[in-house]
């Protein structure tokens, strides 16, 4: 009997120009939570960042782009690869946390929503292409394409786009050592619904909140430093090492539990796409998966990694590295026809999710 099954027949992303060394941060001044200037060399504090995150340089957006002009480049080209007419599209979410920043200020700007403003970019007429946003941190691209599957599972949508866009060098902290990991981008994605005899596309999903004692691993706070602080501008933090531990203790066994759900095992996926978040707790989350299904390493090449050369983009992380993945430009990686691979993703609320996809 065939069932129907959501299926991405498009990709695009939009990967910023500007490449921001490490190197470039050697003239800032750093500071503690309490204010306090860093004693260590700036070259210190970057070796022992490239050290512990694996990111050597990062991009960020030119002083004209908005998050909202991210989102737009990287959904015409997902249209665009998927072949269809954007007049079709039922859905465009949009997954972002920030909104529209500006270069020459701090202000957040998220009326009208960016799904709106990509509509309109895109110069979509058809009014039942019903545009919302959604914000639930770094793993808000995923939970954006688990709803899509919810919609044309439900026969209430054929075709949807999903994109996933940030500009976090427009609120990261200049004094906080915690900056070098954020970047700018966007990914998109086009579903369609699909009849098939044979399971395809998403075969499930898996999310979690851990909010009771985890929602302030991230948040909006003051500049480290005296000065730029009474300007009351708010800047992303994060509490890094308990935020490491959090996620080398949940992400594995919520994958696992979305494979349990589905009876399918470790061994039958090809590929596992996880939130660019930092390099080593990639491999750490990764390492300890494995070690659920009883091995001590993970394969070397199951799991692509952009971050080291363009940094943490929060939500844009995944269908960027997606996107690329399938264009070939993560050598050696490469996504066949048939494979089963895994999406994964970690961030603020605390909020963990994964997919399981088939592609067709």
């Amino acid at each position: 009997m065939k069932k129907i099954y959501s299926v991405i027949t498009g990709t695009g992303s939009f990967v910023p120009e500007k490449k921001v060394k490490n190197s470039d941060f050697l003239s800032h001044e750093f500071y503690d939570s309490s204010g306090v200037k860093l004693p260590n060399p700036n070259q210190e504090i970057v070796d022992k960042f490239l050290e512990i995150t694996t990111i050597s340089e990062r991009r960020h957006v030119d002083d004209d782009h908005t998050t909202s002009d991210l989102g737009f480049f990287a959904a015409q080209k997902a249209i665009e690869d998927a072949g269809i007419d954007k007049e079709e599209l039922d859905y465009i979410i949009f997954a972002h946390n920030f909104g529209d920043t500006y270069a020459d200020n701090n202000s957040i700007d998220i009326c009208p929503s960016l799904a709106a403003r990509v509509k309109q970019k895109l110069g979509i007429k058809n009014p039942y292409s019903v545009s919302y946003d959604i914000l639930f941190g770094c793993p808000g691209w995923v939970q954006g394409v688990i709803q899509a599957d919810y919609y044309i599972k439900s026969g209430d949508a054929k075709k949807i786009l999903v994109i996933g866009g940030e500009v976090l060098s427009r609120i990261s902290d200049p004094h906080d050592r915690d900056s070098l990991i954020y970047a700018d981008g966007a990914g998109a994605c086009i579903l369609e619904a699909r009849e098939s005899d044979v399971p395809v596309g998403i075969l499930g999903h898996n999310s979690r909140t851990d909010a009771l004692h985890y929602a302030q691993m991230l948040h909006m706070e003051k500049s480290y430093e005296k000065e730029e602080s009474e300007k009351n501008n708010l800047y992303l933090k994060m509490n890094g090492r308990r935020l490491y531990m959090y996620a080398l203790e949940n992400v594995p066994k919520t994958i696992k539990a979305g494979l349990d759900k589905l009876n399918i095992s470790i061994d039958d996926i090809k590929k596992v796409l996880i939130h660019q978040a930092n390099g080593k707790m990639d491999d750490a989350i990764l390492k300890r998966l494995y070690n659920l299904y009883g091995y001590e390493e993970a394969p070397d090449d199951v799991m692509p990694m952009t971050i080291s050369w363009l940094g943490n983009s929060s939500v844009a992380t995944l269908p960027t590295l997606f996107d690329l993945v399938l264009r070939e430009e993560v050598t050696p990686h490469q996504i066949d026809d048939g494979d089963t691979i895994i999406f994964a993703s970690v961030g603020a609320g605390m909020n963990i999710n994964s997919i399981v996809y088939k592609m067709p």
